[in-house]
């Protein structure tokens, strides 16, 4: 993805234009850190690079759901349901570490949206209410919608597969 920001207008950088929010509570800040983190920047990866850690996700998975259902079916007598259940049992992993990643990049969109920045100078006690100038503003609307709104739809488009690969198990053991 293109990088459609700057954080600097002409010799003044646009955080120090009389931003008193310290640095890490700034959600330009907060987006920098989720793109550069390891867990965070997988939904930004391209669509290979993206459902490599899922499928392994899911392959690893079948440690724990492999032997449940294998207590259930027995793998030599009944494969198939042994197969359709240890399959979708494997797929709580993967759900989780979608989830968790949907939740980062939707709180740090919100943040982004919000017209105004709620932060802390030291402590719970003293929080202060910042409002954005239009220039960052526009900005971060920018980011939220070319950068962070594509990778939510990806993550979304991800669960709705996943349902549908859930309800074809779930009819598929209708038939067995």
């Amino acid at each position: 993805m293109v990088t459609i920001f700057t954080l600097s207008h002409g010799s003044m950088p646009l955080t120090s234009q009389r931003c008193p929010v310290p640095p890490e509570q700034l959600p330009i800040n907060e987006y920098q850190d989720m793109r550069e983190s390891w867990f965070y920047r997988w939904g930004s990866l391209d669509v290979q690079a993206y459902l490599r850690p899922i499928v392994v996700l899911w392959c690893v998975s079948w440690v724990v759901s492999g032997p449940v259902s294998a207590a259930s079916f027995a793998p030599g007598k009944a494969p198939l349901p042994f197969m359709l259940w240890a399959a979708a049992g494997a797929l709580i992993l993967p759900v989780l570490a979608l989830a968790q990643l949907y939740v980062g990049w939707f709180h740090v969109g919100q943040r982004l949206r919000q017209k105004t920045v709620p932060y802390e100078e030291s402590g719970w006690y003293d929080g202060q209410v910042w409002v954005k100038p239009d220039e960052i503003q526009n900005r971060d609307r920018l980011i939220v919608e070319y950068q962070v709104t594509p990778i939510l739809r990806r993550i979304q488009k991800t669960f709705v597969a996943i349902a549908a690969l859930l309800s074809a198990l779930w009819v598929a053991w209708q038939f067995v």
